[in-house]
């Protein structure tokens, strides 16, 4: 991968913004959310501020095996806090190792400290699998004499 693998460019690339609920949202309200823009995850935002990341998982160990019920729960009580974020100069690499790390699926991006993105573990594979096969074409044309030695 090259120097251009930052998330500035994926963003770029995937487009930026994100999905939020408040604290007090009911966790069946954010996964109704969650279905309807086919997403795992939404940002919980106190205003401009980002309290967590509340996802599928959340909801499977924190809600369902606890036996809480979705409709009478705040996405607030069940949030993974406090959020793992990254920024736009980090590069690709990074961020896997910290999705890796902390075991999470989704990266809420902060640039000047305002949330601007996410990407997902699906976004960043993606992302270099594209990556890797623009790097087999080129180097597929080079070994076929389409670029001059």
């Amino acid at each position: 991968m090259g120097l251009n693998d930052t998330v500035r460019a994926v963003l770029e690339y995937k487009g930026v913004g994100v999905c939020t609920v408040t604290p007090e949202t009911p966790v069946y309200d954010a996964l109704e959310i969650m279905a309807d823009k086919d997403i795992g995850a939404v940002l919980v935002m106190e205003g401009t501020e980002l309290e967590g990341v509340f996802s599928e998982r959340d909801y499977a160990r924190k809600v369902v095996l606890h036996g809480k019920s979705s409709r009478d729960t705040a996405v607030g009580e069940v949030v993974s806090s406090p959020p793992v974020v990254a920024r736009l100069d980090q590069s690709v690499d990074a961020c896997l190792r910290l999705m890796t790390d902390f075991r999470i699926r989704h990266l809420p991006i902060v640039d000047q400290e305002a949330v601007i993105g996410v990407l997902s573990i699906g976004d960043l594979v993606n992302w270099i699998i594209r990556r890797q096969e623009e790097e087999i074409h080129h180097l597929h044309d080079y070994i076929s004499g389409a670029y001059p030695a």
